[in-house]
């Protein structure tokens, strides 16, 4: 969860193809403000800690709903897309087929609650399909979760790339070879194996933030995705967990605390 939020801060500056396209550039600044990323990330993770009591599906799916259009109620302007604002405000909200990469950008705290990857997927794929149930919007949600449950739970680098690419992602380019031409775009297919690149070519935390952030295109979600995956591999150092609660405000502060108390321990990367 600090990953995916420092991520999304860190990156919110370079948006729509504001990028440097360098990794040399102050970590924070005043424009260094959470946005939906962060909004939706927290409101995930309130529902999947409240249904942890093995919940079925239908009641997941229902507390993900009402916790993700209480919480985009309360921040209306964290920078929603224009479907998801629709269904944050419709009288029946209902999917809407979308493949964008919000759902992938919020799905974090499902790599880290529970014990097995299979069940790890399932969850995944319950908080994308209440808005993208589009195939390429339920594959990102679950290959991220998946990245996440296999980094904290000891995998390599190379078991974790086998995994994604066993999904169905192609993750043939380097970030030397993405960055030149890499723009912004908003679907999973587009983001998340950029994102997934970035976290394995780096050796530590920082790194891999500032990498995402130096392909540039949409980068507080890229790097939401890439930091969340780099948290759960190398941890995030102290400070930085520091200034991320800093940023964030009361209520937000409050689930990422109860989080961490149910969070599954993270075994050292291999």
């Amino acid at each position: 969860m600090y990953g995916a939020i420092l991520g999304d801060m860190i990156g919110a500056p370079y948006e729509f193809d504001r990028s440097p396209k360098i990794k040399d550039f102050p970590l924070f600044g005043k424009e260094s403000e959470f946005t939906d990323d962060t909004v939706m990330s927290i409101a995930v993770t309130e529902a999947l800690l409240d249904a942890l009591d093995d919940a079925a599906d239908d009641g997941t799916e229902r507390r993900l709903v009402i916790a993700m259009r209480q919480w985009g109620r309360k921040y209306p302007y964290a920078g929603y897309g224009g479907g998801f604002y629709r269904w944050l405000c419709a009288k029946d909200p209902q999917p809407y087929g979308s493949y964008g990469n919000g759902s992938a950008m919020r799905v974090s705290s499902a790599g880290w609650l529970y014990e097995t990857l299979e069940k790890t997927e399932h969850m995944a794929e319950l908080t994308a399909r209440v808005t993208h149930n589009h195939p390429e919007g339920i594959k990102g949600a679950v290959v991220t979760a998946g990245i996440i449950f296999l980094a904290r739970s000891g995998a390599s680098k190379k078991e974790i790339r086998r995994y994604a690419e066993g999904k169905g992602y192609d993750l043939s380019r380097t970030c030397d070879e993405i960055r030149p031409t890499y723009r912004h775009v908003e679907s999973c297919q587009g983001t998340v194996p950029e994102a997934i690149t970035a976290f394995l070519e780096e050796t530590d935390f920082e790194d891999v933030i500032r990498t995402a952030v130096s392909l540039g295109g949409d980068c507080d979600t890229l790097t939401c995705i890439a930091g969340a995956m780099a948290e759960a591999f190398f941890g995030v150092p102290t400070e930085l967990k520091v200034e991320c609660e800093k940023r964030i405000p009361e209520d937000m502060r409050e689930v990422l605390y109860r989080f961490n108390k149910h969070r599954c321990p993270q075994k050292s990367a291999q």
